[in-house]
């Protein structure tokens, strides 16, 4: 006779400041929230977009932690999945992918019909919604103006995951619409001539950079660090 095999519960993965806070991983998160928050101290930074030079750079993982610890501050965060070609941000939270961002810029559906709850106190989600022909010409449509527009009376902070910068304009498009930019390299594997050019591309689309975020950069044995206990 066969046991019952326990069901498993699916796990939201890479989400380490949400599943391990204690971590040193969680804690540079924590840092990357401050140097945002001081980047521009005369600025209130409400709309942040993160994107990268090329694909598997981690900066829709990036994203996903950054608006987790904000939420974990006390703050009202709001992360839209706006990689219209190829999202990930319902797989990271166990969510369907429709309604999303797709059925709000079509001006037939309201915030509170696509917007979900993540499991995580004070941080709401809006995956990309069904795939469209013309990514880049529906991120540039008033639809997107009117939708930020309505984002920034609801929620403290609102953080954008866009493609690619090199890959196609979709975040160049948007960049301009954002308070500030965040560019995700990946050590070891992102080129420096393609990091280069990417900050190059975001400036022509007047982006305010206000920062790079180095990731999967290999600590060393010997460094030491304090652990965060809050």
């Amino acid at each position: 006779m066969f046991k019952k095999r326990k069901k498993i519960k699916p796990v939201a993965r890479k989400l380490v400041t949400s599943t391990n806070p204690q971590s040193i991983i969680s804690e540079q998160f924590r840092t990357v929230r401050t140097n945002i928050k001081f980047s521009m101290p005369n600025m209130e930074l409400k709309t942040l977009l993160f994107t990268s030079s090329s694909m598997g750079e981690g900066k829709s993982t990036i994203a996903a932690n950054v608006a987790i610890v904000f939420a974990q501050e006390g703050k009202k965060v709001l992360l839209i999945d706006a990689d219209l070609r190829k999202p990930t941000m319902h797989h990271t939270f166990l969510k369907t992918i429709s309604p999303g961002l797709t059925n709000l810029l079509t001006g037939r559906w309201h915030l509170n019909q696509v917007v979900k709850e993540t499991g995580v106190k004070g941080l709401d989600l809006v995956t990309s919604g069904p795939l469209p022909s013309n990514p880049a010409e529906i991120l540039g449509s008033p639809f997107m103006d009117t939708l930020i527009t309505k984002v920034k009376e609801k929620y403290d902070v609102i953080i954008f995951d866009a493609p690619p910068v090199l890959s196609v304009s979709d975040a160049q498009v948007l960049t301009d619409k954002c308070d500030g930019t965040i560019l995700v390299i990946s050590s070891g594997s992102t080129e420096k001539v393609n990091a280069i050019k990417a900050k190059e591309v975001l400036q022509a689309s007047n982006a305010n950079i206000i920062g790079t975020i180095l990731n999967n950069y290999k600590i060393g044995k010997d460094h030491y660090y304090y652990q965060y206990y809050g």
